[in-house]
């Protein structure tokens, strides 16, 4: 097969539409991972409106607001302000974001 031959081949099958199909999948899976971690800070904040004084109730909402975060940042989302508005994070919940307790 010559060169020539091996380029029309080539165009013919279109590799890029492969690499469509895979972005296309991608993106699908990062929205669905975006959007449980939405679901688990929805219901943190809910439980800690139940019950603002629990400790534990606290640190589980601030460490799914900070999951939630990260997640945003790795698919490119660098600014939070329009998600904390929409989701009422609380203060208390974002004055304690990252901090780990000591065991």
């Amino acid at each position: 097969m010559s060169l020539r031959e091996s380029l029309d081949l080539i165009r013919m099958v279109k590799p890029e539409a492969g690499t469509t199909a895979l972005d296309h999948e991608i993106m699908a899976e990062r929205a669905s991972s975006l959007g449980a971690a939405e679901h688990k800070v929805i219901a943190a904040i809910t439980a800690l409106a139940a019950i603002p004084d629990d400790p534990t109730a606290l640190q589980q909402a601030r460490n799914a607001v900070w999951a939630y975060f990260v997640q945003r940042e790795l698919i490119g989302f660098r600014k939070h302000n329009d998600v904390i508005q929409a989701l009422n994070i609380p203060r208390q919940v974002l004055a304690g974001l990252g901090a780990i307790e000591k065991r």
